[in-house]
């Protein structure tokens, strides 16, 4: 599952600062919302725009890791979108195409069709189809895993994590027809067993929220976006990102 973001081949560059990472899930209707996972296409152009006045660029993780590895990329910023809901294709595609930005859609190939049954407090979200994750490739949306059917990876047995790292990245590739680079924790949730997991498995980079002393590619922060999230906001978790995190190599 080798992807140009981790070729086998380049020099590891010198490190350097991480890159930051936006966090974002479903796109739409937030007026029922206890996660906070939902901001309208409105707020999304918004914070678009943002990045564009400091003269930065959304990206997908595969575009972000590939210009970082060759020592440059300093003004790109990952777009991640978690879960595959189905409003990315009505709601945030959209604000994509006109900011002319990039992203990566962690999805679930286990949850084709269904819904966001983990959050118990709902409300219920449909996710994405084969067909709808087709058409966001198609699109130039990097597709990602997010394992196969959103559980703790830190909870499971050895067995089920494999089926959840493994076999989703597998079923991805044969869905796409494309090799699929990334893996995000669900939940967010790491540990070193589940990152060498993620690393065995052959994905090239893994995305987390806060890794806390796991570093390296396959353990990359997030910062979480969510409607509340206006121009102050931004810049704060921007600066406060890179003051955070330490430097690796390889990211």
């Amino acid at each position: 599952m080798r992807s140009p973001v981790d070729s086998g081949t380049r020099t590891v560059p010198r490190p350097g600062p991480l890159p930051w990472v936006a966090m974002y899930h479903s796109v739409g209707d937030c007026s029922d919302d206890p996660y906070r996972i939902t901001v309208t296409p409105d707020r999304l152009e918004r914070q678009f725009a943002w990045l564009r006045r400091r003269g930065l660029r959304g990206v997908s993780m595969a575009e972000l890791l590939a210009a970082r590895s060759r020592g440059g990329g300093r003004d790109l910023v990952g777009l991640t979108f978690d879960d595959g809901y189905a409003d990315f294709l009505d709601h945030a595609l959209p604000v994509l195409r006109r900011s002319g930005f990039g992203a990566t859609l962690f999805v679930l190939p286990g949850r084709l069709g269904g819904d966001n049954a983990w959050d118990p407090l709902g409300p219920r979200k449909p996710l994405l189809t084969a067909d709808g994750i087709r058409h966001a490739a198609d699109a130039g949306v990097e597709i990602g895993s997010h394992g196969l059917t959103h559980l703790d990876l830190t909870r499971v047995d050895d067995l089920t994590l494999k089926a959840e790292v493994a076999e989703s990245g597998a079923l991805l590739s044969e869905l796409t027809g494309t090799q699929v680079a990334g893996f995000c924790y669900p939940y967010g949730t790491i540990d070193a067993r589940v990152v060498d997991a993620v690393r065995e498995a052959g994905y090239a980079y893994g995305c987390a929220i806060d890794p806390g002393a796991l570093t390296g590619p396959h353990a990359l922060p997030r910062a979480h976006v969510g409607q509340n999230d206006n121009a102050v906001r931004l810049f704060l978790k921007y600066r406060l990102h890179g003051l955070r995190r330490r430097p690796v190599a390889g990211a």
